[in-house]
């Protein structure tokens, strides 16, 4: 199994490392900078969440009650930024938000850890 290492990391990422924790797979994952960071053996993986069914990429507007209508994902937005497949999400009360043109669209429910 190939995956990537995340270089450089200087951190020890546990229960009481304060970074939000995401269950994904089988594991445990820390949102770390905009990383999805999974401890491996003595260093951490970059991982994302996949895109399936639980988890889709496609445009799927919807009402969110999770932030004011006018708000706009990105960069210091407040919501943890998240990998999902190729493409970065925002974590807003347990789903995934993706910004898409004059909306967000809603890619699934995430598991806290």
């Amino acid at each position: 199994m190939t995956h990537r290492i995340h270089e450089n990391h200087d951190h020890t990422h546990g229960p009481d490392c304060g970074h939000v924790t995401i269950r994904h797979g089988d594991h445990i994952g820390y949102l770390h900078d905009g990383h999805l960071h999974c401890p491996h053996e003595d260093h951490y993986d970059e991982h994302s969440i996949a895109v399936d069914d639980t988890n889709p990429s496609g445009c799927a507007p919807h009402d969110c009650d999770g932030h004011d209508a006018g708000h706009v994902h990105g960069p210091g937005c407040g919501h943890p930024s998240v990998p999902h497949g190729d493409h970065v999400d925002y974590l807003v009360n347990g789903h995934l938000h993706h910004p898409h043109g004059d909306h967000c669209d809603d890619h699934g429910r995430v598991a806290r850890a």
